[in-house]
């Protein structure tokens, strides 16, 4: 998550700051499509083929100090901080947001399952499978512009969603996606709470995640885990996400709980994910265990309990063997990251629920990036003339730094940040509260508690009263 500010202590001047050294990418693994940066190739079966790369690759951050500027902020809650654009990554928050439908695979199995406990199921698969895009994902995105919006359709998969950011202090995104069979709505609001540790930052997750599925009358909400980023002063950064998540289906009463676990003492629980689901008289159905950066298995809990038992008294452990579409161990981090142990401990007569997709090959060159990050910014010939102007696909700063115009997107994202500024004051000044566009503050229907709800209306396309923001 993102933790720019419009109100930046003005002690770093990033456009005066020279970047280093870009790094080379394989010629061979350049935009497959043969077309220009925002042209999209239709294949003969007339689906859209989305760009595999980014028009430049990454920029080295080996040459800026992050300490000089979080030094002063220990124990602080960081939305009010200007980092330095290096450390960012091409997309803006809203657009990762998006990056929940990468595995929307789950949400179609949940709605073709009859039996409840196998829509559970593929529901905890799809919460962890959201989380999963971040691994080694250190470069942090824009924070998003009071107003800015984003918008993805894809026919391909069968969905559209809809972002904006609703509130700036604090930092609040909206999101609202549906499927083009309505046979599911997917909704929330995130605001992240971010806190600086001394070696690390920790992002605190609020906000209510929901999902509908409409054949079955049932919806599931939940929240996601804190991530935390560590060795942000010095060493290699890694990534973990931990905490307790509860997903409940407020039509059944059945609950999952999954645990995602913190790194422990030599990294033996790193990535960890372990959890159950239990019935409304809190019954336990089945025992869910993997780990949120590979896969995720399913087994019945006396199998489980028996394993574990077994495991206890020195028994034969049974590895899973790392297929090829696992990403490969980081047994060669720094010293500073835990040892990741071996892969998921296999129980003969597990389901598998969900595996994470491949990366591109020159992922690491693309801020690691999944196949369907690479495509989120991607500006195809004539939607200009039909996204709404305050679309994150428009915003300058994005923009130039994909290009590659380093020092350009630092001025830009400057420039935009006084825009935001001088509007503040200007609504202050007359007394004129910021209205949201396209989503309200209310109820949510099935918790009880405050969320940002859709109003409707977006893909009518009326964007006549849209602010200007860039």
């Amino acid at each position: 998550t993102g933790f720019d500010s419009d109100n930046s202590s003005g002690d770093f001047s990033e456009a005066n700051h020279k970047v280093g050294e870009m790094i080379d990418l394989d010629p061979h693994q350049s935009n497959s499509t043969g077309k220009q940066n925002g042209e999209t190739e239709i294949q003969e079966n007339g689906v859209k083929r989305h760009r595999t790369s980014l028009p430049a690759p990454m920029f080295s951050r080996s040459d800026f100090s992050v300490w000089s500027i979080l030094k002063k902020c220990i124990g602080l809650e960081l939305s009010k901080i200007t980092m330095p654009i290096a450390f960012n990554e091409p997309l803006s928050f809203l657009q990762r947001i998006t990056e929940y439908m990468e595995h929307i695979y789950l949400i179609n199995k949940a709605c073709s399952h009859s039996d409840p406990l196998e829509r559970m199921q593929a529901v905890a698969a799809f919460a962890v499978s959201a989380v999963a895009s971040q691994w080694e994902r250190t470069g942090k995105p824009f924070n998003p512009l009071l107003g800015e919006t984003y918008e993805l359709t894809r026919e391909d998969l069968g969905f559209r969603f809809i972002s904006e950011q609703v509130s700036h202090h604090p930092p609040i995104s909206a999101f609202y996606s549906e499927g083009l069979n309505k046979d599911f709505i997917f909704h929330g609001s995130i605001y992240p709470k971010l806190k600086f540790w001394g070696k690390s930052i920790e992002a605190e997750p609020r906000g209510t995640i929901t999902l509908e599925l409409l054949k079955y009358n049932e919806a599931y909400t939940w929240t996601n885990p804190t991530c935390c980023v560590h060795n942000v002063i010095i060493g290699k950064l890694w990534l973990e996400q931990y905490g307790t998540v509860e997903i409940v289906n407020h039509s059944t009463g059945d609950k999952c709980v999954l645990n995602f676990k913190p790194c422990g003492l030599f990294g033996k629980e790193l990535h960890r994910v372990e959890g159950y689901i239990q019935d409304k008289n809190r019954k336990k159905l089945c025992v869910i265990y993997g780990k949120w950066t590979e896969c995720l298995w399913c087994t019945d809990p006396t199998t489980y309990e028996t394993y574990k038992k077994n495991e206890k008294r020195g028994g034969e452990q049974k590895k899973m063997k790392p297929s090829d579409d696992v990403i490969k161990s980081e047994n060669d981090e720094a010293d500073d990251m835990p040892e990741v142990q071996d892969t998921v401990q296999f129980i003969p007569g597990s389901k598998l629920l969900w595996r994470i997709n491949c990366r591109p090959p020159n992922s690491s060159q693309m801020y690691n990036f999944t196949s369907f990050a690479v495509s989120l910014n991607e500006l195809e010939t004539g939607m200009e003339a039909i996204l709404a102007p305050t679309d994150c696909r428009l915003r300058p700063d994005i923009r130039n730094m994909e290009n590659g115009n380093m020092d350009v997107a630092s001025k830009e994202k400057e420039r935009l940040e006084e825009k935001q500024r001088a509007a503040r004051k200007e609504r202050a000044k007359d007394e004129v509260e910021w209205h949201t566009r396209w989503f309200h503050q209310g109820t949510n229907p099935y918790t009880g508690t405050s969320d940002w709800l859709y109003s409707g209306g977006y893909f009518d396309r009326n964007f006549s009263d849209c602010p200007d923001i860039y």
